[in-house]
């Protein structure tokens, strides 16, 4: 059989080109770090490799997410952290304002104090994150939530909603707490809190209420102690239940009860209280369950000023402050515990955080080694198969260079 020149030009060619290329494709395999530069390499892992990498991105979504949760929980909390040394110095001042021993002028040190203390607890209330964006404001996190009103009170213009992130697939996080729920709230199981009626002419001050009866069928109404006189002139009290349907104070549960200045016990709910002074006709005390009561812990700090404020110029003022003083410490002692509580829970979401961090991260791992068996390139195999398709390439051309010069004119 004769094979023409032409032949043997073409197959060489050919053979050159097929080693050319199989040389080019290790080269870029190991200019690349891939086994499958291209999707007709290994269609099987290829098509595996993008839904793992689909995953892989979402992942990482999910955990830059999580930065992003943690960073807006750690702002707050470090926030609230200072909330509550504001609050421990506020009954700190409570404890020293309440000594007789003190003058006017040394209860209006202390109110001065205790009012740079109040704004620097509405300042905390109204702080911010690295964006400009009000912590505890809900949704309306582009204004101020706490402001005052035209008669110097603090109101709350933020709404109750609370900014969530997903930071996993089957977790949305509360990544914040509006600020209604922090200064304005009180913790559940808060127990009572007694008040004097801004109104009362007397003298009466008092001291609880304590619960001897947690499961007193009364426990849990709201109380209010009125005082009279019977027809001696002497003082008597009666206590009256609190009627949430009708609104009003009409259902009496102790009547024309003798009342001794010197001390009376009130026991009724489940709780005692105790009275001392002489009562004015007219006046009042209502005691009742936390979150019936004052909850706002920026009021409580404008009652506390006031009343220090005010001087003691009749021994009714001294009660008056005395009772005000009392009210204040409980509800500074439940806003304390609310906010401890509020903290509480920042710092378990912050501690789910790292746990899901470890999870998330493992995962992460997992798709980066699948991706990895998939297309990423075995460097010795490869290197290998580079000197092999080397030494093959030269092989051809050598062998073209010695085909190409056999020639029948070179014997005659």
């Amino acid at each position: 059989m004769r094979i023409s020149t032409v032949t043997m030009f073409e197959q060489s060619v050919t053979s050159l080109n097929r080693q050319q290329g199989d040389f080019l494709k290790v080269s870029e395999q190991i200019a690349s770090g891939r086994r499958v530069v291209n999707p007709s390499d290994d269609p099987q892992a290829a098509s595996r490799a993008v839904g793992v990498d689909q995953a892989r991105a979402v992942t990482q979504q999910f955990a830059d997410s999580r930065v992003s949760a943690r960073n807006s929980l750690s702002q707050a909390e470090s926030v609230l952290n200072s909330v509550s040394d504001a609050v421990t110095r506020a009954k700190t001042l409570m404890v020293q304002a309440s000594s007789d021993t003190l003058s006017d002028v040394d209860r209006e040190s202390v109110a001065s104090e205790l009012r740079g203390v109040y704004e620097a607890l509405l300042g905390q209330a109204n702080a911010t994150d690295g964006n400009g964006r009000y912590l505890f404001g809900g949704y309306q996190d582009s204004s101020a939530p706490f402001v005052k009103d035209a008669a110097g009170e603090v109101q709350y213009v933020g709404d109750t909603n609370v900014r969530r992130q997903r930071i996993d697939a089957s977790r949305l996080m509360d990544v914040s707490d509006h600020g209604e729920a922090i200064f304005q709230s009180v913790p559940s199981g808060a127990g009572y809190v007694t008040e004097a009626d801004a109104a009362n002419a007397g003298s009466v001050t008092f001291k609880g209420p304590e619960v001897i009866d947690s499961g007193d069928a009364g426990y849990g109404e709201r109380y209010r102690v009125s005082f009279d006189e019977d027809a001696a002139g002497d003082p008597t009290f009666s206590v009256e239940v609190y009627d949430e349907a009708g609104g009003t104070w009409n259902a009496t549960a102790l009547t024309e009860e003798a009342y001794n200045p010197e001390v009376t016990v009130v026991s009724v709910g489940g709780l005692k209280l105790t009275l001392e002074g002489e009562p004015a006709v007219g006046d009042s005390i209502t005691m009742g369950p936390a979150d019936e009561m004052n909850t706002d812990l920026f009021r409580t700090f404008e009652k506390a000023i006031a009343a220090l404020e005010t001087p003691n110029a009749t021994e009714s003022d001294r009660a008056s402050q005395r009772n005000t003083l009392s009210s204040v410490m409980r509800e500074l002692d439940n806003g304390l515990d609310n906010v401890l509580t509020v903290r509480a829970s920042m710092g378990a979401r912050l501690n789910e955080l790292d746990v899901v961090d470890s999870v998330g991260g493992n995962r992460l791992l997992n798709y980066e080694q699948t991706l990895s068996d998939l297309v990423d390139l075995d460097y010795a195999e490869a290197i290998s198969e580079y000197s092999l398709r080397q030494v093959g390439m030269q092989a051809a051309q050598k062998t073209f260079a010695d085909m190409k010069g056999m020639s029948l004119f070179q014997f005659l």
